[in-house]
C-alpha cells in the first residue's frame, strides 16, 4: 500500500484528496480493470481519514464510472472507456495517441465506388459519381473499437493508397502531406444495433448497441471534402462535450 499518498492539510477537501489518489492508482495500473479495491475500513486506515470520507470519495468515483460495487462482494475497478472531446476537429488516432493509447488501423477495403445517394448529397456530387471508399477497423490497445467508412474525391483517395493508413490519421495526411487545410465538421450522432457485418468487424455479438456518427468535414474554404460513417462500440468508447449556458 506504499503507493498511496497520505492526505494532508490543504484547502482541497479530504474526500477529494482520497478520490484523486485512488484515481491515480487506477490510471497507473496499480489497480487494473476488475481488480478489487481495499475495504472502506482498510482505506480509512491507509489514508488516516474517517470511513464517511472514504465512502464519499468512492461514491464520486462510482458516479464517474471509474469503479463499480457488487453488494456483498466489494468495490471493483471498471473497464475504462476511451473518450474523445468534441471541442476541436481532430482524427481518432490523433486524439487517442495524445492520451497514450496504442493505435492500429486495419484497412479492410480501399476502392472506387458509385457514391450512394446520401453520400453524394453530403459531398455535393451528382448521384452515382465516383468516390473513393475506405473502410478501416480502428484498434485501441489491440482491441477493435470502431469501424470507419470514409468517402473522398477519387483524386485524393487514389493518392492515399500510397500512404500508411494503418498508422496515420487521414486528417494529418491531408493537412501535413497534401497541404489541404481543414475547416469545420458537421456531426450527427445516434445509436444503433450491430448487424452481422459490424459484429464480426468489432468482435461483438450481433445486436450489441453501437454509437453511430455521420461526420462531414469541410476544407478551410468551406468545400465538403470528407464524409464518414463512424461506428463505435458503446462499451469501449464515448464522446465528451462541455457546454455553457449563455445569457
Amino acid at each position: 500500500m506504499s503507493n498511496f499518498r497520505t492526505v494532508e492539510l490543504s484547502p482541497v477537501p479530504l474526500y477529494t484528496q482520497v478520490k484523486e489518489n485512488l484515481r491515480e492508482r487506477i490510471l497507473d495500473g496499480s489497480y487494473p480493470a476488475h481488480a478489487k479495491l481495499p475495504a472502506e475500513s482498510e482505506l480509512s486506515t491507509i489514508f488516516g481519514v474517517s470511513r464517511i470520507t472514504v465512502r464519499q470519495a468512492l461514491n464520486d468515483l462510482q458516479k464517474e464510472g471509474v469503479i463499480f460495487k457488487i453488494p456483498g462482494k466489494g468495490t471493483f475497478v471498471s473497464k475504462p472507456k476511451a473518450f474523445q472531446q468534441l471541442t476541436q476537429l481532430e482524427g481518432f488516432g490523433e486524439a487517442m495517441g495524445r492520451m497514450g493509447y496504442e493505435i492500429y488501423n486495419q484497412v479492410t477495403s480501399h476502392k472506387i465506388v458509385a457514391a450512394p445517394a446520401h453520400v453524394a448529397q453530403r459531398l455535393g456530387l451528382a448521384a452515382g459519381a465516383d468516390v473513393t471508399e475506405i473502410k478501416r477497423v480502428r484498434h485501441l490497445n489491440r482491441e477493435p473499437v470502431s469501424l470507419e467508412v470514409t468517402y473522398l474525391p477519387p483524386d485524393i483517395g487514389e493518392r492515399l493508397r500510397r500512404e500508411d493508413l494503418a498508422g496515420r490519421d487521414i486528417f494529418l495526411i491531408l493537412e501535413n502531406d497534401y497541404g489541404i487545410a481543414l475547416g469545420r465538421a458537421d456531426l450527427q450522432i445516434d445509436a444503433m444495433l450491430a448487424d452481422d457485418t459490424l459484429a464480426r468487424a468489432l468482435r461483438i455479438e450481433a445486436g450489441t448497441a453501437l454509437l453511430r456518427i455521420e461526420r462531414l468535414t469541410h476544407a478551410a474554404d468551406g468545400a465538403p471534402l470528407d464524409f464518414e460513417y463512424l461506428y463505435f462500440r458503446g462499451d469501449a468508447f464515448q464522446y465528451r462535450l462541455q457546454i455553457a449556458r449563455r445569457g
